[in-house]
């Protein structure tokens, strides 16, 4: 069974505290996960984010909703238990309790829908009934990871519209801020030609130059075709080389990458759609525009000494 929606565990939270015990949530979250069949690999399964599992993120989001709504209490930090309206929506509620169902209480009512700055986000949910309704964390997730893809989008754009000079100024920029080359003073030899056909420059792996590590780049929106790979580690092998990196613009077909691996050295393929993303990542390009704090309570401040 796929992990349900958090509006689809609203009535399993009010079912596993039925007897009116209160309960610590740890226990309600393993025993909705169990009332549903989850395998242990659902049970892992995390946010994009990391940060939390998705069944956790879901049941904790239905307690909050429950609570808002009057079904449920919290009676203590990280308890739940069911109240007398709880128990009136077990007997005579839906088998699938919904946000809009909940809005039936004035007090969710208020919780819902007079916050403006996430208005947007609570419509979303209102409007999606459905069983791929998604948390607010969810939402929020996904709002960042569809901005981000779009800006990969036209980051990726702007770099195939510069000169072949420029990506060749990209290629050490990123380089550089992913760590390598120690200095632009050093990492500069990524542009210049080594001489060898297949190879269009190098970079020392750490700023003692330790190592070094071979570089080929191609401004190119064709597909990049096996013999391309080839050809470089052809030209690794004459340099006695154990490390090297194809950047590209466009992407790697099956064979190109095929011929990457199993081999005595290590070749990295940098395909158009990671490259974009690793200059996101180490803020290549790209300015911060807004940051908005996501906070949640400190248990820690609510401990009170004996």
């Amino acid at each position: 069974m796929t992990i349900p929606d958090f509006q689809t565990t609203m009535r399993p939270v009010l079912e596993v505290v039925k007897d009116g015990e209160a309960y610590p949530l740890s226990s309600v979250l393993r025993r909705v996960a169990d009332a549903f069949n989850l395998t242990d690999a659902e049970r892992r399964e995390l946010l994009p984010s990391g940060r939390q599992t998705v069944i956790n993120n879901r049941v904790g989001w239905a307690r909050t909703y429950l609570n808002k709504a009057g079904l449920l209490v919290i009676p203590e930090r990280g308890m739940v238990q069911i109240t007398d309206r709880g128990l009136e929506a077990l007997a005579n509620g839906p088998e699938r309790f919904t946000i809009r169902w909940l809005k039936q209480f004035p007090e969710f009512e208020r919780f819902h829908t007079h916050r403006p700055e996430v208005s947007t986000t609570a419509s979303v949910v209102e409007n999606n009934d459905s069983d791929s309704a998604t948390t607010p964390d969810e939402q929020l997730e996904s709002a960042y990871q569809s901005l981000k893809e779009s800006l990969a989008d036209d980051l990726l754009a702007q770099v195939r519209a510069g000169s072949p000079s420029f990506f060749e100024q990209v290629v050490v920029d990123l380089m550089l801020a992913m760590g390598y080359g120690g200095s632009r003073k050093g990492a500069g030899q990524a542009t210049q030609s080594t001489n060898d056909d297949g190879i269009d420059g190098f970079i020392n792996e750490d700023k003692l130059g330790l190592d070094v590590i071979y570089l080929q780049a191609k401004r190119w929106t064709q597909t990049v075709h096996r013999p391309e790979i080839d050809k470089f580690i052809g030209a690794l092998t004459r340099q006695r080389a154990k490390k090297g990196v194809f950047i590209t613009t466009s992407d790697f077909s099956a064979g190109a990458r095929d011929a990457a691996t199993g081999l005595d050295m290590r070749v990295v393929l940098i395909d158009g759609r990671e490259l974009a993303q690793l200059m996101i990542q180490h803020n290549l390009g790209v300015s911060t525009r807004e940051v908005y704090e996501v906070k949640q309570i400190d248990s820690d401040y609510f401990n009170e000494v004996s």
